[in-house]
């Protein structure tokens, strides 16, 4: 009996390793693609001949490789503290101004990309962790937001059924493949390589892991070309 448990000891010990040494693995190549931008960029930009127009473009792409380094840091760094995370911080707020507010956060790429947005909130008070519903909701709008052609439309809905609430956050974008669907909340998975550069693969692998620490669930409905709801039931 001991020497069995002894050895499915050792196969679980084996098999977080290898899942460590594939994060990392991950980690690396995904931080390696925003560094070589920067690289190239950097020495671009030591050219004293360029032109002020082709310097201002060099300097918006610079920049905005640095902002996705950033991004992508500040998600490992969530991801990890979610993961670790034993103790989930309640407070009772208004669910609906968070909500609300999130929203308002996307205001300017909503008016770039002259999207229509459907807001039905109903006033609902929950007791939860307020910081990390915080992180659900910026990364499912950012999505909607992220995969939705220049003027398409965006719906978020918040209501209570009995002594559920539901969020659900959809839109008429471009869509997912069974196949994405299936494997989306998977860190560092990327199903539409249009917008790798947009985003690091782990906005909904924090959103999956938010959602299970909170005794949450999940849904995600899809048809590729037509658009994406997702549902979240706390």
């Amino acid at each position: 009996y001991l020497a069995v448990n002894f050895n499915k000891m050792l196969v679980e010990i084996s098999s977080l390793e290898n899942m460590r040494n594939d994060f990392v693995a991950d980690v690396s190549h995904e931080i390696k693609t925003p560094l070589s931008v920067i690289q190239g960029y950097t020495d671009l930009l030591k050219d004293k001949n360029i032109s002020d127009e082709k310097r201002n473009e060099y300097t918006y792409r610079l920049s905005k490789a640095i902002e996705s380094l950033t991004n992508l840091v500040t998600n490992i760094l969530k991801l990890n503290k979610i993961e670790n995370q034993g103790i989930v911080q309640k407070e009772s707020f208004s669910l609906d101004e968070q909500i609300r507010r999130c929203i308002l956060g996307f205001e300017e790429q909503i008016e770039e990309k002259n999207l229509t947005i459907s807001v039905e909130l109903e006033d609902i008070s929950i007791e939860s962790d307020k910081s990390l519903l915080e992180i659900v909701w910026n990364n499912l709008i950012s999505n909607a937001v992220k995969y939705t052609a220049f003027g398409g439309e965006i719906s978020v809905v918040l209501k209570k059924d009995g002594y559920k609430t539901i969020v659900s956050v959809s839109d008429n974008g471009c869509g997912m493949s069974q196949d994405t669907i299936e494997h989306c909340f998977e860190k560092f998975y990327q199903g539409d390589s249009s917008h790798s550069q947009e985003g690091n693969g782990l906005g909904l692998a924090l959103v999956k892991q938010v959602v299970n620490i909170l005794d949450g669930e999940i849904k995600v409905e899809s048809i590729f070309g037509k658009g994406t709801q997702f549902t979240i039931i706390i």
